[in-house]
């Protein structure tokens, strides 16, 4: 488990920071809040391992998103430990790709994630999963996961609490990212613009739209909702359409930016 101390408050007066004293001073923020979050996963969220992941381009190859596992809480084993997920591998890797949250009751049974990581999950008896995105406005600070030794879907209640960890982590981060004047620290892209007014969905868009903000697939959604799949499609492209947006990613991000998924 990683461990940072933790650091004062930003100084209220006398001269700004030297740059690589600014730089430092993000860099152990950063630490202290990642890793107070993956120590409270466990401690707040009932998981049995909690960890972050922080990006890094490189870890996936030139040109590619990807992140690395940086700190943890509650391993048993090492092999998640500084492990390099890229964008849309894994259960984490699709977080970090869709900007949204998700969740699987059974890992190494799930269809609708990839498996590069079954050696390592298993290694640690892991089960149930899931992982948010620290987002603030746009940027992603990072993917928290939530995992337990043993098969069980994610009630509202834990899904909350590790997203209000995840959105009070990225405030944290977003904060002393604008202190240090750190410019990396926001290492995504931003919409342009200010965000879009909420639309006029309907009652089933909406309703749809905060399954898929979730991760959840067309054919999930049809499931949960007693739906067909060619009736979920018609509400995606109905609430793309009325959002102004081209995906899914960007479907996920334009809700939460106008307050449908509050």
């Amino acid at each position: 488990m990683t461990t940072a101390p933790t650091t004062p408050g930003p100084p209220t007066g006398g001269a700004p920071a030297q740059p690589d004293l600014a730089a430092r001073a993000a860099e152990l923020v950063r630490d202290a809040v990642l890793g107070d979050l993956a120590r409270r996963v466990v401690a707040d969220c009932g998981a049995d391992v909690g960890l972050v992941g922080v990006p890094d381009p490189g870890a996936a190859g030139p040109g590619t998103e990807g992140m690395v596992l940086r700190h943890w809480a509650g391993t048993r084993a090492d092999l998640l430990h500084d492990l390099a997920v890229p964008a849309g591998t894994g259960l984490g890797g699709r977080a970090l790709a869709e900007r949204a949250p998700s969740w699987v009751p059974d890992y190494r049974a799930a269809t609708t994630i990839s498996h590069h990581y079954d050696a390592a999950v298993t290694a640690e008896d892991l089960y149930a999963m899931l992982t948010v995105p620290l987002l603030h406005r746009g940027a992603v600070h990072g993917v928290v996961y939530a995992s337990l030794r043993e098969v069980v879907p994610f009630g509202d209640v834990r899904i909350g609490a590790v997203t209000g960890l995840a959105e009070a982590a990225a405030l944290a981060l977003a904060g002393a990212a604008a202190w240090c004047g750190d410019g990396a620290a926001d290492p995504s892209p931003r919409r342009t613009g200010p965000p879009p007014a909420p639309a006029a969905l309907t009652r089933r868009e909406h309703e749809v739209l905060r399954w898929a903000a979730t991760g959840r697939t067309n054919p999930e959604i049809a499931a949960q909702l007693g739906l067909t799949c060619n009736t979920v499609t018609g509400y995606l492209k109905g609430a793309m359409h009325k959002l102004g947006v081209r995906n899914r990613t960007e479907l996920a991000l334009a809700a939460r930016e106008s307050g449908l998924l509050d």
